[in-house]
């Protein structure tokens, strides 16, 4: 399974559990391990993944890390867990700091079970960076973010490769944040400098306050050109895409998919019946929002409607994939019931609950 669709599972499990839990130990259950074999580790497996890793250094004596990925016998990745809901803080790190001085491991992992933290000595060897390189919030988090994990799968492991990875996110987070800063309120020393690049006088503070709206007005005139320019060129190429669909099509062989299913991509296959229902929740939705706004996100296990194509907003799920279809409706915490249907008209006796879990992300934004 791709690691976007198991992020996916994993991201739902926590909307799904998350006001349920009250303790670490019930973090670590719930949400933290299923990140862990979505990674590619078997938590069950002592060469893949040690749990309470312990390593004796001079200061302190059988302080155990919650959990170590191996690779090679030597641990990879340690990893600090903190209970579900609490904010991290490099303060809560503590541990991670010290391991970083005593094992091989090259990256350190801070997590609530929502909220992943990653870590590396990327500014002095052996000794973590306060700053992360990386975050990832499971209620929160765009393809992008998952894609930048792909290099500390199991299976893929490439410490070389990662540290590289690393590298360039921790110092693109940073200039983006910088550039973000500068974007809002320009500050004196980016004003100085853009305004030597351009001004051949003395530069004094009357001339940096003179320019510094120059400045401002300079980026965000930059960026609204660039966006004309990317839409201006979308255009033209959905214009050429018309037009080649006007051509007579080029006659191609096409893999002949089983009766019922509409559609494979790598272990998901999506059924005519799923399709079908998406219609239908559409169809009764189209009176409280714009249809637009309702989407279909197909899983190995199940199929997603979303409001928003956010994990968020679960609208609800179809259990097609086996003899009993069954259809998941969610209440306002975010639970599942899943009820038994015979036929997809059955879907229509469940409108009023669909109607109203829509109105309920609504009323709540």
């Amino acid at each position: 399974m791709d690691l976007t669709e198991e992020i996916d599972q994993v991201a739902s499990r926590a909307e799904d559990q998350v006001e349920h839990i009250e303790s670490e130990e019930a973090t670590k259950h719930a949400l933290i391990i299923p990140f862990i074999k979505a990674l590619g580790y078997d938590p069950y497996d002592l060469q893949e993944v040690i749990p309470e890793f312990t390593a004796d250094f001079a200061e302190q004596k059988g302080e155990k890390v919650d959990y170590a990925l191996m690779q090679e016998g030597e641990p990879a990745v340690l990893i600090e867990c903190k209970t579900a809901g609490k904010e991290l803080s490099i303060d809560q790190a503590a541990q991670l700091f010290r391991y970083f001085q005593v094992t091989e491991a090259r990256f350190g992992l801070l997590t609530n079970g929502v909220r992943y933290r990653f870590f590396s000595d990327l500014e002095e060897s052996n000794k973590m960076d306060e700053r992360p390189f990386h975050e990832l919030n499971l209620f929160e988090y765009n393809d992008q973010e998952v894609e930048e994990l792909k290099s500390l799968r199991n299976s893929t492991f490439d410490l070389d490769q990662m540290i590289d990875a690393a590298h360039d996110l921790k110092y693109r987070k940073a200039l983006r944040e910088y550039l973000e800063e500068q974007w809002q309120n320009p500050e004196d020393e980016f004003v100085h400098w853009l305004t030597d690049k351009v001004y051949d006088g003395r530069i004094t503070q009357n001339v940096r306050n003179q320019f510094r709206s120059i400045v401002k007005g300079a980026l965000h005139q930059l960026v609204h050109d660039k966006v004309r320019g990317r839409l201006s060129s979308a255009l033209q190429e959905e214009q050429a895409s018309a037009a080649e669909e006007l051509s007579p099509p080029e006659e191609e062989e096409e893999e002949e998919l089983p009766d019922g299913v509409v559609r494979v991509d790598g272990e998901v296959v999506t059924l005519e019946e799923e399709l079908e229902g998406f219609r239908i929740v559409q169809a009764i939705l189209r009176e409280v929002v714009d249809v637009d706004r309702v989407a279909e996100r197909d899983l190995k296990s199940y199929f997603n409607v979303l409001l928003d194509d956010t994990n968020r907003q679960p609208i609800c799920r179809f259990h097609f994939h086996s003899k009993t279809k069954r259809i998941g409706l969610f209440d306002e915490e975010k639970n599942e019931e899943r009820i038994q249907i015979e036929t997809l008209d059955d879907i229509y006796d469940h409108a009023d609950h669909l109607r109203k879990t829509v109105q309920f992300y609504e009323d709540n934004k």
